[in-house]
């Protein structure tokens, strides 16, 4: 899959840290600078802030001015504003995402994610997604375009050009256990997860009900890698909101919780065969 919002995200956040860096080189505040270049108060915060959609090449280059960095830096800087300014297909679904999930997710390298109740979004058939969204409160079309958003995302898996995620997804035996849709449903959802957990990017681990009870994590986690040294980013969801982690300390909670859920689960390929189990069973 050929993506032109590849890598847009990262280097809006990269900018946004760049730019902090360099006013605060120049010695000037946030408000000075607004004040300068005769913008609105809170202007500057916003973009430090990565509380921007969407870059102006000529804000960035007034800053850059004011700031009065040389050629190199500003050529760093320009390239990465323009590709900042890329639109990813998830700017038409504003319902479905609030913040930047769709776009970190997009970028990684990497991508750990833990659900002790359902399967991952990435993992997910579209019969399971729209089994799942029915039990909630959501209108009809909300959940159809849930589920369009979802066969997206699942895209970053089947791009052909080296830049596909590593994907370290631990299951649970409850995600698939539950009623999700028909019988015929969940057998496809089963053999659809032991064909990717056959790619060589993924990695799918299990949680067994006759293992005990889900160790290292409670929480829907989804933790990306980012390429370039950027720092991992965690996000959180809860029945009505994906909150996002970036402070060093809470990561490194995160990470190491996620390290013991995928410790306390099957191996790849003792998944494999446990999956195949499950799918018999409902032929």
């Amino acid at each position: 899959m050929s993506d032109d919002a590849y890598g847009a995200t990262v280097a809006k956040r990269r900018l946004s840290r760049r730019l902090t860096e360099l006013r605060r080189a120049s010695g000037h505040t946030a408000n000075h600078v607004c004040d300068l270049l005769d913008w609105g108060r809170g202007k500057v915060g916003r973009f430090e802030a990565n509380h921007w959609k969407r870059p102006e090449m000529s804000d960035i280059r007034d800053l850059l001015r004011v700031y009065g960095v040389d050629e190199d830096v500003r050529d760093e800087l320009e390239d990465l504003a323009m590709r900042a300014r890329a639109r990813p297909w998830w700017r038409d679904y504003s319902t479905i995402f609030e913040n930047e999930f769709p776009g970190f997710e997009n970028d990684a390298v990497r991508i750990r994610i833990f659900m002790p109740l359902v399967l991952p979004g990435l993992l997910q058939t579209p019969a399971y997604t729209e089994a799942v969204m029915r039990v909630g409160s959501r209108p009809p079309a909300y959940r159809r375009r849930m589920v369009e958003t979802r066969q997206l995302r699942q895209k970053i898996l089947d791009r052909a050009d080296g830049t596909a995620p590593e994907l370290i997804a631990v299951i649970t035996e409850a995600s698939l256990m539950y009623r999700w849709g028909t019988k015929a449903d969940r057998h496809e959802q089963i053999m659809n997860l032991i064909e990717l957990g056959a790619r060589p990017n993924i990695e799918l681990r299990m949680q067994r009900f006759i293992d005990g009870p889900p160790t290292g994590m409670h929480s829907m986690v989804n933790i990306f890698d980012l390429p370039d040294g950027e720092p991992s980013i965690v996000y959180v969801e809860t029945d009505y909101m994906i909150e996002e982690v970036t402070s060093p300390e809470s990561v490194s909670d995160y990470l190491q919780s996620f390290a013991r859920a995928r410790d306390a689960a099957l191996e790849p390929a003792d998944t494999t065969v446990y999956l195949q189990q499950l799918a018999d069973q409902l032929e």
